[in-house]
């Protein structure tokens, strides 16, 4: 039976937690502003779309071709999310001494361009289809809905990096080990859902 609280848990934990995308659009606001940073959000909107949309084809296709794979792919997906768990949970806050970095360009081409290798974003999108999604939805208008609800949460999970960026530094700097408790145990809970 699907768990939409798994899902969800997953889901936004991976679009709202630091990455590649959210620090670069939040460094990008924090610079230029967010109506400027916007053009780099689309950029990851456009190449996140494609990225997904791959993984779930590549997803699906494994399970088509070997079905024998899918009780591995779940423990892979779910290894995978408690690994996340670990280092979440074991990450210990840096000493910042407030220099901005400067991440150049801030434009449509360089957002979308990265998701191609952005590890996380495909890793997201695989673990996603291949654990919490294929095992209970195969139709094509089904994955396709999955394929636009992960792309819209992603979107804007960095869009609010980008408009709240330096008030979530700020709270992450203050609440840092809580916070990485709270999400690894939520990332615990999904990998034994889909281990269950």
């Amino acid at each position: 039976m699907f768990n939409v609280a798994a899902f969800l848990s997953y889901v936004f934990l991976t679009a709202y937690t630091p990455g590649p995308n959210n620090i670069m659009a939040m460094s990008n606001a924090s610079n230029d502003g967010f109506k400027k940073s916007f053009r780099f959000c689309l950029g990851v909107l456009a190449g996140f779309f494609v990225v997904v949309t791959a993984s779930a084809v590549f997803s699906a296709a494994l399970y088509d071709f070997i079905p024998k794979i899918e009780p591995f792919m779940r423990f892979v997906g779910a290894a995978y999310i408690l690994w996340l768990a670990w280092t979440i949970l074991r990450d210990k806050p840096k000493n910042k001494k407030g220099n901005k970095v400067r991440l150049e360009p801030n434009c449509f081409f360089t957002g979308m361009v990265m998701q191609f290798v952005n590890v996380k974003v495909i890793l997201y999108g695989i673990t996603t289809f291949s654990t919490l999604v294929l095992p209970y939805f195969t139709g094509v208008m089904q994955v396709s809905f999955f394929v636009l609800l992960l792309t819209v949460i992603g979107f804007s999970g960095t869009c609010c990096w980008a408009m709240f960026g330096s008030i979530f530094s700020r709270i992450f700097a203050e609440h840092k080990r809580g916070l990485n408790v709270v999400m690894a145990l939520l990332l615990g809970y999904c990998a034994i859902s889909i281990l269950l």
